[in-house]
């Protein structure tokens, strides 16, 4: 199971921690140096994507020279995400890795990430009040 602890720091913010002690800090966007919930949700959706189609091209013997990405998304409604759009920025080694690339990140897209694959199926989110 995977899950996070969110919560309320000394100074006002908030903060989010795994199991393994990493942390981010989030905010409402009006602080620097923090993520709003948004930006996280789509650093999430770009994260689960990249570090899946990394591994991936390079054991195909095509280990991209720059791999970035853009995820962005409007918000259709105060608190609702239109459409996620996911944009690759990559340098290819070569013309062959083209091909390669483009059919791992198509395929991790559709089958192998967690998150994009959440949000497309629209996975329940339940609420359990103490």
């Amino acid at each position: 199971m995977a899950n996070v602890r969110v919560e309320r720091t000394d100074d006002g913010g908030f903060r989010a921690t795994n199991d393994r002690g990493a942390e981010v800090r989030m905010g409402g966007g009006d602080e620097d140096g923090v993520f709003t919930p948004v930006e996280l949700l789509l650093a999430a959706v770009g994260g689960c994507n990249i570090v899946t189609v990394e591994p991936l091209t390079a054991q195909r013997g095509h280990r991209l020279v720059r791999l970035a990405m853009t995820v962005a998304a409007d918000k259709v409604e105060p608190n609702l995400l239109g459409p996620v759009t996911i944009t690759y920025d990559v340098e290819l080694p070569s013309e062959a890795a083209d091909q390669v690339y483009r059919s791992v990140a198509q395929r991790v897209h559709d089958k192998y990430c967690t998150v994009s694959r959440t949000l497309t199926e629209g996975t329940e989110v339940r609420l359990e009040l103490s």
